[in-house]
């Protein structure tokens, strides 16, 4: 390896604009310290809502400082090992999942934090860490069972499809919601089993309707409007994981005013539930397995979005597209 400098996006300020805050920096390739590899990205996971809240300093549980690293989950090879390393070798593929670690050329990681893949493609990446989330919040917040309704918002996003599987392959009723005819394509081919564009179709209209006894389990994402339907149509002891707000990431919180939570939970015995996978790290190693046996024996198929995003200057795009709800699947941007 003769490159002795690489690129990375960092924010350079918090600012409420995702293109504003960032900057594209050139440093010196480290090497790897005695328990640690250096590793090449090959592909990273866009993670709009993410960036651009963290970019806006509205993450309570982070406290960061500019400048800071972007990015999280990449796929790239093994270039250098430490001489303590005995699990990895030079030309390994690995999946690489820590804050920082995404929006870089290379990255120097401890060995342990690294998980070996058959080969660096972007498929992975709708598995690590957006299937994992997608499956701890199921299983673990929202207490998934069989025989169910199970309601999954923007189902055709990077987490909803693996969410939407996940909950089929659980032996549920599963309802996807989705916003253009691409998308609801996606979905069929998934096997959900009810499919409602809200452009063209009233979600709370069909739910009222089709589903009078209400929805045992709602994976929610969106937030807004689609949150508050999605409370009102809870069955009676179901259970709404919140596991983003997608429609608020890019603009100042809605201000509400209207009865509290609780009139619509007490009497059914209904909750609604918080996810953050960084508070249940403990799942990740057991999830990552079970979700990478899923996918490598054709159980569980993943969606990339066609859309090329190619090189750290194309990140900002990449935001931009996924916030403005176009995608189809996980977006990607390759080195």
């Amino acid at each position: 390896m003769n490159l002795k400098t690489y690129k990375k996006l960092r924010a350079k300020q918090l600012n409420p604009d995702f293109k504003s805050a960032v900057e594209i920096v050139e440093i010196p390739i480290s090497k790897p310290a005695v328990n640690e590899i250096l590793i090449q990205n090959k592909f990273a996971g866009i993670n709009g809502g993410f960036d651009t809240l963290l970019c806006r300093g509205d993450l309570p549980y982070i406290n960061l400082i500019p400048p800071f690293d972007l990015g999280v989950e990449a796929v790239g090879e093994v270039v250098a090992i430490g001489e303590n390393v005995k699990d990895f070798q030079i030309g390994d593929a690995v999946v690489t999942t820590a804050r920082g670690g995404g929006y870089r050329e290379y990255q120097v990681i401890d060995a342990n934090l690294g998980v070996k893949v058959q080969e660096a493609t972007p498929e992975l990446l709708t598995l690590m860490p957006t299937g994992v989330s997608a499956l701890v919040a199921l299983e673990k917040v929202g207490e998934m069972k069989s025989n169910e309704v199970v309601l999954v918002t923007a189902a055709a996003g990077g987490t909803g499809h693996i969410a939407v599987q996940l909950a089929k392959l659980a032996g549920n009723h599963v309802i996807g919601t989705c916003s253009s005819e691409a998308k609801a394509k996606l979905l069929r081919e998934l096997g959900c089993d009810r499919i409602i564009n809200y452009r063209t179709e009233n979600l709370n209209q069909i739910l009222k309707e089709e589903y009078p006894n209400g929805i045992n389990l709602i994976f929610e994402s969106v937030g807004k409007e689609v949150f508050d339907t999605c409370v009102e149509n809870l069955a009676v002891r179901g259970r709404l994981v919140v596991v983003g707000f997608i429609s608020e990431y890019a603009h100042n919180v809605e201000q509400i005013t209207q009865s509290r939570i609780y009139h619509q939970l007490s009497w059914k015995a209904s909750s609604v539930r918080g996810f953050l996978m960084a508070h249940y790290k403990e799942y990740m190693p057991e999830a990552s397995d079970r979700l990478l046996n899923l996918y490598y024996t054709d159980k569980l198929k993943v969606a990339v979005d066609p859309t090329q995003f190619q090189g750290i200057e194309s990140i900002p795009d990449a935001v931009q597209y996924l916030l403005s709800g176009q995608n189809c699947g996980k977006v990607v941007m390759k080195f």
